[in-house]
């Protein structure tokens, strides 16, 4: 992890060196999130239902002709619902809400139009889980605790981002982000449970 973080590092400052005076911004909004899990033993996979949460950063854009190095630091919710069917009439629902303190580097093409430009561009992400809730039908809920334990979520989250957007000249910009996750955040043995996040924000760039 200290060899990645410190490879990122060094990406960033070969970059920063030949690009323009870098652009600062932030941005907020909704996310739409879901779990994917795999079983040994069993062929294919599935997804939870999708849980409503919410995401807030800030960026820096070292840009250099129509390409871009795009890092990043988030405040990010995750997770995911699902129902279940009792006596065939009610169903039980149940929530787990994960929130991270997430690292995107995205490198970002960006083409130019007449009130803006449009980007698209992709990268790695690196998350750390911060705080969890999950809740159920009956009122009840308890926090989610990271660590190694089978009872315990794994702290640690890391996967690829794409992001597309439009930046209008004012600095005002929309924004669509999917972060597909990589690594199994669960320690139960057999099963692979890993984050899909579906974004969109609104943001400014100063």
């Amino acid at each position: 992890m200290k060899k990645t973080l410190l490879s990122l590092c060094l990406l960033m400052a070969s970059f920063a060196a030949f690009a323009q005076l870098p652009t600062f911004g932030v941005k907020g909004g909704v996310n739409f999130a879901t779990l994917h899990a795999t079983v040994d033993g069993f062929s294919g996979s599935g997804n939870s239902g999708s849980l409503t949460s919410f995401n807030v950063g800030a960026f820096v854009d070292f840009k250099f002709g129509n390409l871009s190095l795009q890092p990043a630091l988030n405040f990010t919710g995750k997770g995911g619902s699902s129902s279940v069917a009792v006596d065939n009439e009610a169903s039980s629902n149940s929530k787990v809400k994960l929130y991270y303190l997430q690292v995107p580097v995205n490198v970002v093409y960006h083409v130019p139009a007449v009130v803006g430009d449009f980007y698209f561009g992709a990268g790695p992400y690196l998350g750390m889980g911060v705080s969890g809730k999950a809740k159920d039908d009956n009122g009840s809920s308890e926090d989610v605790k990271f660590g190694s334990s089978q009872d315990q979520i794994k702290r640690t989250d890391a996967g690829l981002d794409a992001i597309v957007g439009f930046k209008f000249k004012t600095g005002f910009l929309i924004n669509a982000n999917y972060d597909w996750g990589l690594t199994n955040i669960t320690n139960v043995n057999g099963i692979k449970l890993t984050n899909r996040v579906f974004g969109v924000s609104v943001g400014y760039a100063f």
